[in-house]
């Protein structure tokens, strides 16, 4: 078979239904460039006039057309990749990946180290697996941005974290980078005893000097499950104190001088340290939502602003519905509070519900990482309301299976209750309006 990729779907009045395309075909070529994925298809699929080679039934044929600039394509294709994934190479002893059991949904189990997703779709990548070939496509793509996992910028600390015995210097890399007009945001799994401390000290100074690359770094605390097989040291309370200090006053200088915070402490620091939220604005736009980096932060924002919509609808009850709201333990407090002013201004009972990781291990406490075993078994013999609401971040990308491989139907069925999902407040009040 060769390669390409198969169209899963066509838009109406696209570009692709107008010229003939068809629901399985595979798009081999256009104008003339072979496609290694998606990004290739929009590239060279840019021009008015077009020259797209199809495997149909067995043969090669022809579709042109002329397109009109502000003319979207249509086209869907079954996967964004189709000459295979970019593994990881690396070994890094803190790896989460490293620390999941056994019957988790598979897609959790691929150890992504592509570029291509990483402009995508924000997955952190670790620049060690590029090839010449590569950065000449980078040079004519200009795909921008790229995330990078930098962890160290010390050649040989970085390798240690890495798990490998050479790798390029990370630093040469992004200026490279640079000079082809992409923008990255870093991020740096901070590990006690590995590169805390005056290694990250060095590591933010040096992402710093490069700055009109590195857009923004984020510091997230290393994620330990109980079936971790590397003993590693978790951040502490007091260590997360520190990572912030250090944090505040890179973020006070660089304000000053460029009008930007550049450094972005994880939501689970401040929550681990005890200390509250930054201000929306303080947040440059968001760009590490992904990485947990103003997660809680938005969600606040977003209550604030349904609250002030729902009081001046004050007249708005719905009596006699119920619902449960669950949440993983640090972000319960926040929940709590949602529950309560909903219950009060809706008329209605609304139970906020934390839900302890069992089966990653109880110190793991973001809600993206329960697993429907842990929900069922710790809800089961509760009163529960008509609806339980799941947080979205426990499922997959498509909003289908959780972790551990359950539907929302099996979820439901197993609850006996419908259950829905919600990423913000706003979201959980439609479940009533």
């Amino acid at each position: 078979m060769p390669d390409g990729g198969v169209i899963a779907g066509l838009a109406p009045g696209g570009f692709g239904a107008e010229i003939g395309l068809r629901v399985g075909d595979r798009v081999l070529a256009v104008n003339g460039h072979p496609l290694r994925d998606a990004l290739d298809f929009q590239f060279y699929g840019a021009h008015e006039d077009v020259v797209l080679s199809i495997w149909r039934e067995g043969e090669t044929i022809l579709r042109r057309g002329r397109r009109r600039y502000d003319q979207p394509w249509g086209v869907a294709f079954e996967q964004a990749l189709f000459d295979g994934l970019r593994a990881c190479a690396n070994h890094c002893p803190f790896c989460f990946l490293k620390g999941l059991p056994d019957g988790l949904r598979p897609s959790l189990y691929v150890r992504d180290d592509d570029y291509r997703l990483s402009f995508l779709h924000g997955s952190f990548v670790t620049l060690t697996n590029l090839d010449e070939a590569d950065w000449e496509r980078l040079a004519e793509q200009r795909l921008s941005p790229l995330y990078v996992s930098v962890h160290a910028t010390d050649p040989d600390l970085r390798r240690r974290l890495l798990g490998t015995r050479s790798s390029p210097d990370v630093r040469q890399q992004l200026r490279r980078l640079g000079d082809l007009g992409i923008r990255v945001h870093a991020q740096v799994v901070v590990c006690p005893g590995w590169n805390d401390g005056e290694a990250l000290s060095r590591t933010i100074a040096d992402l710093w000097e490069l700055r009109d690359v590195v857009e923004s770094v984020s510091l997230v605390p290393v994620g330990l499950s109980a079936h971790h097989p590397v003993r590693l040291e978790r951040v502490t309370p007091s260590g997360a104190r520190d990572l912030l200090r250090l944090a505040d006053d890179w973020r006070h200088r660089a304000y000053r001088e460029v009008g930007r915070r550049f450094v972005h402490p994880s939501d689970e620091l401040y929550l681990l340290a005890g200390r509250p939220l930054p201000g929306a604005q303080t947040y440059d736009g968001f760009p590490q939502l992904q990485n947990g980096v103003g997660l809680v932060r938005q969600f606040v924002e977003d209550w604030a602003r349904t609250r002030r919509r729902l009081v001046r609808r004050h007249s708005v009850r719905t009596p006699g519905r119920h619902v449960t709201l669950v949440t993983g333990m640090a972000f319960l407090p926040f929940l709590e509070q949602v529950a309560r002013d909903l219950g009060s201004m809706l008329g209605t009972s609304c139970q906020a519900v934390g839900v302890a990781n069992r089966f990653l291990g109880q110190p793991v406490t973001v809600a993206g990482l329960l697993t429907a075993r842990d929900v069922v078994e710790q809800l089961s013999g509760k009163e529960l309301g008509d609806v339980v609401v799941l947080p979205r971040s426990m499922l997959d990308a498509a909003g289908e299976h959780t972790l551990d491989d359950w539907s929302l139907a099996e979820l439901g069925r197993a609850l006996g209750r419908p259950v829905v999902t919600a990423s913000l407040a706003s979201e959980v009040v439609g479940v009533w309006l």
